[in-house]
């Protein structure tokens, strides 16, 4: 009743979208009104239940034939007419609107490039390893050690594989890979053919055993995988290094030299075709373990794990099956191999170590916590970019819909005006999808472009090698159904939305739902600098952690030290080329050792006992570098306790510097003149320096000690004085040149190695800052549009206000305050959020950063000054605009 307090009766709802179901639209709207009519004189006489029931009767009545909505009355129009009717009136729709269209359509097409190029991401990511025909069968062995310490690596000892051959039937085949850098020849290298005196460094050197060829399913170019490595003294070259060193030739059966080593020739068994980008298994040279021996029985020894091992089950044999048995492996050798050394860790070895099986298309991707020397990523990232990629799709769909609904009155009329000439909403609905589609259309064709643009950079920044699959047949197929769904969805809302108005309240000049229905605006836009600020907060705390990495007190100078690489070939002139280089004016330092506190540095592991303890403690794990008597000066690292090595000191062969974590792991309360042993060698400790950084900060400092020995020497580092490292360079190379004239002079720097070691951080954290740049422009866009769009809804209030005295800042004010409003919100919900996934991040971190308030303070300060500066333009355009104009056209 009009003037009532009491709210109008209104229908069952459910009976209402029956009736709209079934019935036709042609019908629908007049029966309807007609009930609602009857409805409400019977809710006034009768009161509204019985009201509700008659309303259900009248429409279960109206279940007629002539009523139900015929599925084909379609056919009855010309679907080409229509259709080009309908793009028609959404290309003169976009050309009358070019602002709104503009933003609504560059706002789609930056994020479905963004969703692109993250596809590509990903799908790279994830084809690592499915080459194989029989990947179900090829796994990778690791250990687990489920003790107190818990821990997962790859490194097996050599005598496994063969065991693995000849005691385990569901074994097909067997073979082992070592790439290590302490043993051999190790990853990188001097090449060169027998015929020629230059030798070139190359890398992606590989020990592997004549079965691993085949069991990798190793494609040859020349050769077969069965012989290509069954013979002592023989490597296998990958495509691309055959065609530089013997170019149009097969090369089988040439002989080359490997680190100017003319004593021993290899001789070539075959070509493998170059390594696919998407496997972890990347080597250019491959060198037979057939008759290799690093040492006198090391092949048949349990004491040293340096091999990685992958074998092939037969069909049918189960890996979960397998693993189960290889605990006999382990007690009948391991184990054994222990209790005779009298170690007193076999017990613990018994009941905590496993042998596991890795899927080899795990390996790439789910390597987490197992460590190796492979090149891997982490499964989570590929989560964590597929949720940016929806979100920022998301962001241009919410731009869509929310522009679509503001500027509902304006499509209003237009709509009343259809209704009345006879259209049914189905064909409105038809039409406003058909809208959303020609949008999506024209964003798809826009971001391809950009992403063809943009793909070079993003490799660039992401160490990646995407392109565009344009010849794939999936390519464009799954770009049009993409299309279909986007448009489709974004325009889902807004074509019910608009199609819903009743043509008497437009005719009416009732309807102005435009401007007055903001509420799902306000929470998308909301949504959308929610997820803007997380990705800010993001990509603070990762830059603030990147930058702790590198400048966070290492426990050694890296600055100033070039290190020298291939050194081990000077062979016995090493000490004679480090006095001629000590000569150099420039030169403070030189030390000999391949031992370096960065990634690329040689490691050794071994389990340490106090001397004497051998038969009564358990061993404890800790590093031993081999260095020489300069290298704590030369790396100025601090020593706390004791001395350094002394070069005119004997007995100084015999002794150890260990690190504080040493120290604390093993107990000692007066270190110096403690003897520590590995069960093979006996060290005294004269020194203890102060704990360094030598691995990933993500991993604690474990115990090391530093020891005058011979060998892993392929590398020397000096540290220089000068400021000229250009002319210091060229002094190192003459002293090289000087002596090996025919070997490339190679070096680096070791703050650069440092770096390196946290590639994937600085990696993580440029990604992050380009998707939040993308996830604001994407925000800004449409709430510069929504700002444009309240300002020419409210232009005359405006203009009446500055008639009767407002001023530029109440106008600035009253435009502005409630989007920072919608700011603030946005800042209340992502800083939580934020704060959770970034601890979530760090969790991966021993050495990381407190992520502090000024974060969230710093992060919400830039979502403000973005939105104001996003709607100040439009605010302050209407504030000093003259109110005589607009008032004029009323």
């Amino acid at each position: 009743m009009k003037g009532s307090a009491h709210p109008k009766p209104t229908p069952p709802r459910w009976a209402t979208r029956f009736l709209r179901w079934f019935c036709n639209d042609h019908l629908s709207e007049a029966v309807l009104g007609d009930l609602e009519e009857l409805y409400e004189r019977r809710a006034d006489t009768l009161g509204k239940r019985r009201a509700d029931l008659l309303f259900i009767w009248n429409v279960i009545q109206f279940l007629q034939p002539f009523a139900f909505r015929k599925s084909h009355y379609r056919t009855t129009l010309n679907q080409r007419d229509m259709f080009q009717n309908y793009f028609k009136i959404a290309w003169r729709t976009m050309s009358r609107q070019k602002m709104y269209a503009g933003i609504t359509i560059g706002g789609f097409a930056l994020g479905l490039a963004t969703c692109l190029v993250i596809f590509l991401f990903i799908r790279q990511e994830l084809s690592y390893d499915k080459q194989y025909a029989d990947g179900d069968r090829i796994f990778r062995l690791y250990n687990e050690y489920k003790g107190p310490q818990g821990d997962r690596w790859v490194n097996i000892p050599p005598p496994v594989a063969g065991i693995l051959r000849t005691d385990f039937p569901e074994v097909e085949k067997a073979g082992r890979l070592m790439p290590n850098t302490l043993l051999g020849f190790g990853t990188k290298g001097l090449f060169r053919r027998e015929d020629v005196v230059e030798n070139s460094f190359e890398e992606g050197f590989g020990y592997a055993d004549p079965d691993l060829l085949e069991i990798l399913e190793v494609p040859m170019v020349y050769g077969t995988a069965a012989t290509a490595l069954d013979k002592p003294n023989t490597i296998v070259l990958s495509k691309r290094k055959a065609d530089k060193y013997f170019p149009n030739e097969d090369p089988r059966g040439k002989s080359i030299i490997l680190n100017d080593d003319k004593s021993r020739l290899y001789t070539i068994g075959g070509v493998m075709k170059d390594m696919p980008a998407n496997t972890h298994f990347q080597f250019d040279f491959l060198i037979t373990l057939k008759g290799e021996e690093f040492w006198q029985g090391e092949q048949d020894n349990w004491c040293c794990w340096n091999y990685s091992v992958y074998v092939k089950l037969r069909r049918g044999a189960s890996p979960l099956a397998l693993e189960k048995k290889m605990t006999a492996m382990r007690d009948t050798y391991f184990v054994k191999h222990l209790e005779q050394q009298g170690d007193q860790s076999a017990a613990d070895v018994k009941k905590y170590h496993f042998f596991r099986l890795q899927p080899v298309g795990d390996i790439y991707l789910k390597s987490n916590g197992i460590y190796d020397e492979m090149r891997h990523s982490d499964a989570r990232y590929i989560w964590l970019f597929g949720a940016i990629a929806a979100f920022i799709l998301l962001l241009a769909c919410i731009n869509f819909i929310n522009l679509s609904t503001a500027k509902s009155a304006n499509r209003a009329k237009e709509v009343g005006l259809r209704k009345t000439a006879g259209s049914v909403r189905g064909y409105l609905i038809t039409q406003f999808l058909t809208e959303s589609v020609f949008y999506s259309l024209v964003s798809f064709a826009i971001a391809l472009v950009m992403v063809w643009v943009a793909l070079p950079y993003f490799n660039a920044l992401a160490g990646k090698s995407l392109t565009i699959p344009w010849l794939s047949w999936w390519f464009f197929p799954s770009l049009v159904v993409a299309m279909l769904f986007i448009g489709v969805v974004a325009g889902l809302y807004p074509s019910f939305y608009l199609s819903a108005f009743k043509p008497i309240d437009v005719l009416k000049g009732s309807l102005s739902r435009g401007s007055k229905s903001s509420g799902l605006r306000s929470a998308m836009v909301v949504f959308q600098f929610t997820a803007s600020i997380v990705l800010i907060i993001g990509t603070l705390v990762i830059y603030r952690q990147m930058n702790y990495l590198l400048t966070t007190k290492t426990g050694f100078d890296k600055d100033q030290v070039v290190i020298l690489y291939g050194t081990h070939t000077l062979n016995n002139q090493q000490l004679t080329f480090r006095d001629e280089l000590l000569g150099l004016a420039d030169v403070q330092h030189v030390s000999i050792s391949s031992y370096l506190p960065v990634g690329g540095g040689s490691r050794e592991g071994y389990g340490f006992w106090r001397k004497g303890r051998e038969k009564a403690d358990l061993p404890i794990n800790a590093q031993k570098w081999r260095v020489d008597a300069d290298y704590i000066s030369t790396m100025k690292m601090h020593i706390v306790e004791g001395r350094d090595f002394n070069r005119e000191l004997a007995s100084d062969s015999q002794a150890a510097v260990v690190n504080q974590a040493f120290v604390k792991e093993f107990g000692l309360k007066k270190p110096l003149g403690d003897q520590i042993t590995n069960g093979h060698q006996t060290f005294t400790i004269i020194g203890v320096v102060e704990d360094f950084n030598f691995e990933s900060m993500k991993q604690k400092i474990m115990p090391l000690s530093l020891v005058i020995e011979g060998g892993g020497n392929s590398m020397m580092t000096v540290r220089v004085k000068s400021k000229d490292m250009q002319a210091t360079l060229g002094s190192l190379t003459k002293v090289w040149n000087k002596f090996m004239p025919h070997q490339p002079f190679r070096y680096g720097f070791l703050d650069e190695s440092f770096a390196r070691m946290y590639d994937d951080v600085q990696r993580m954290g440029n990604l992050f800052a380009g998707f939040a740049t993308l996830a604001i422009i994407v925000a800004c866009l449409g709430l510069f549009a929504l700002s444009a769009f309240m300002v020419e809804q409210r232009s005359k209030e405006i203009s009446i206000r500055l008639v009767l005295g407002a001023t530029t800042q109440s106008i600035f004010r009253m435009l502005t305050q409630n989007f920072v409003k919608l700011v603030f919100i946005s800042m209340a919900i992502a800083t939580p959020l934020g704060w959770y996934l970034m601890q979530t991040w760090l969790a991966d971190y021993t050495y990381k950063i407190p992520i502090t308030w000024d974060v969230f303070v710093l992060a919400g300060a830039m979502s403000v000054f973005i939105a104001l500066s996003t709607v100040s333009y439009q605010s302050i355009r209407a504030a000093l605009a003259n109110p005589a104009k607009s008032l004029r056209s009323e």
